[in-house]
């Protein structure tokens, strides 16, 4: 099971996120990242980040070990915006908090000029977003980490933020373990995945027992409340069946077609002439602001 830590801290908010999750000291010592189940994204999004990142660690890829975070509102009574008051008064009681890695930096064509991704584990992330339905990590938002940044010890890839992954578990009565999605802008997508060969080292790992106990790294109340369901340990059972059915199927699913770093540069370059040419005279000269989003700022600038 997750280990529970009490918070004893709130640093701050990273407003870099849609669900403003906050940085905060525990009475273990550590500092964790927190996602509230007050949030807007709700408590399926903490589930997805449950599920795809004990997957994640499952099956040997980097991801920070995640925490049930007791918090208590009154940490962030000095916190400056109502906004986020708001997000912290309605998270009292059980959150969820993914260990901080200081000094790491956002994966994005700038910061990864110089990391070595192999096409086996470009292969193996692919390989899970597929699985998990998670199409949130594209070359505009990769949600991956370069961590450690300093020292001797060479840089490496860490998946973050899979909240918005499993996207069949807002439509049950819909889903389909064959639907394939659209990975042609993933992130790693002009690194050449392998994955062909992730598929065949991987499917074979996720099994039904392996699902079982991710499953149940999830709290009842997160769970608790679904419809159509009876009861959280139901709903547990939904999942294992879909994502088993899922890896069964995944010669439906795989992603094989990538553009190179060429393509996408040209499609940028089309996108981007469309815009301008859709806007008035007077606009023409301003930069598109929206286009390619900055990459969120380094973890550690957010502590001051």
């Amino acid at each position: 099971m997750l280990r529970e830590v009490t918070a004893t801290r709130y640093l701050a908010p990273l407003h870099s996120g849609g669900s403003v999750p906050g940085v905060v000291e525990a009475d273990d010592l550590g500092t964790y990242v927190v996602k509230f189940t007050g949030s807007a994204q709700g408590r399926k999004a903490l589930v997805a980040e449950v599920v795809v990142g004990e997957l994640a660690r499952a099956l040997g890829l980097r991801f920070p070990e995640l925490v049930l975070v007791h918090f208590d509102p009154e940490l962030g009574a000095s916190e400056p915006h109502q906004e986020v008051r708001d997000l912290l008064n309605a998270s009292r009681g059980v959150n969820l908090g993914m260990d901080f890695l200081p000094g790491a930096r956002d994966f994005t064509p700038v910061t990864a000029r110089d990391l070595v991704v192999d096409p086996l584990e470009a292969g193996r992330i692919v390989w899970l977003d597929a699985l998990t339905a998670n199409v949130d990590r594209t070359v505009h938002s990769s949600n991956l980490m370069i961590w450690p940044t300093f020292g001797t010890v060479p840089p490496r890839l860490w998946l973050i933020d899979h909240g918005a992954a499993l996207v069949f578990h807002h439509r049950w009565d819909t889903s389909d373990p064959e639907k394939a999605y659209d990975l042609r802008h993933h992130a790693l997508g002009h690194y050449g995945p392998d994955v062909r060969a992730a598929d065949a080292e991987l499917a074979p790992k996720v099994t039904r027992e392996l699902l079982g106990e991710v499953l149940a790294e999830v709290p009842d109340a997160w769970l608790a409340g679904e419809p159509g369901f009876d009861g959280p340990q139901q709903v547990r059972e939904a999942y294992v069946d879909y994502l088993a059915a899922r890896v069964r199927a995944s010669a439906a699913w795989l992603p094989t077609c990538f553009p190179s770093r060429e393509e996408l540069a040209a499609e940028e370059a089309r996108r981007a002439a469309r815009i301008q040419q859709g806007r008035p005279d007077w606009l023409k000269h301003v930069p598109d602001l929206h286009g390619r989003p900055s990459a969120q700022q380094d973890w550690s600038a957010h502590l001051g």
